[in-house]
């Protein structure tokens, strides 16, 4: 492997050959804790994203399942968002991604799948996000929540004007995010305008966070996170206040980095 490990804020950056390098060493971070936790009889909780940038990973994990006898019915996940109008047969639903993506493929208990409901009446969503906190507290906690980047500095579907303690809710997402999803739904104006998604003060509440980024269109928005200051308008900036976080990115994306 070759690789660089150095360090920005309290942020550790791991620069990897490619994403298949990334994704095996976040793959391996993962099953190791998930290997001790079902030795001591205790659940594992995961935050999981979805999109492109995570694929790999989940096929390791399915690897792991398939070649190395590693057990998931003593994980616990929550996803850490989605498309609200978009049931859970529609095939771009996160629902729809990440049962063709992992869970169909490993033996986890489906009561320990979590992933917020996009038909949630608008009336609802409140307090439906509230129960989703809840769930996460009653669960113990996030061990680790994967996350991606997107163009806006949104993890999650947290936009710019997210505040440092915004927890689960609706939110209106940003052009710019649709813009990037019009490929997948067959235009923009397919695209969804509003979502469900944890808040970053949740996912700051993980216990370790793992941020994965590829390629070169992710170089900018990166190198930026790291060096502002933490604000609002850029939400991912905000995991330098974090005491465990790590960016596993490709050379790509790490081209814009001093």
């Amino acid at each position: 492997m070759n690789s660089e490990s150095r360090s920005s804020q309290k942020i550790k950056i791991v620069t990897c050959q490619d994403a298949d390098e990334a994704s095996e060493r976040v793959a391996r971070k993962v099953i190791s804790l998930i290997r001790e936790r079902n030795e001591a009889s205790r659940p594992t909780v995961l935050g999981l994203a979805t999109g492109s940038t995570p694929i790999l990973l989940y096929k390791k994990l399915i690897q792991a399942h398939r070649e190395e006898g590693l057990s998931f019915k003593n994980v616990i996940t929550f996803n850490l968002d989605e498309y609200l109008g978009l049931d859970k047969s529609h095939p771009k639903s996160y629902w729809h991604f990440m049962h063709s993506q992992l869970f169909n493929h490993i033996d986890i208990d489906p009561e320990n799948i979590h992933i917020p409901d996009g038909n949630v009446p608008e009336d609802s969503v409140s307090e439906y996000c509230k129960d989703y906190e809840a769930c996460i507290e009653t669960a113990g906690g996030l061990d680790i929540q994967i996350v991606g980047i997107g163009r806006t500095g949104h993890i999650g579907f947290n936009e710019p004007g997210s505040t440092v303690d915004s927890i689960t809710r609706m939110v209106t997402l940003d052009p710019l995010t649709r813009k990037d999803a019009a490929h997948s739904f067959g235009g923009e104006a397919a695209v969804p305008t509003h979502a469900i998604t944890m808040g970053v003060s949740t996912i700051l509440k993980s216990r370790s966070i793992y941020l994965l980024a590829w390629g070169a269109a992710k170089a900018e928005i990166v190198a930026k996170t790291l060096k502002v200051d933490p604000t609002d308008m850029l939400p991912a900036s905000f995991l330098q206040q974090h005491e465990a976080t790590t960016f596993f990115v490709d050379h790509a994306a790490a081209s814009a980095l001093n």
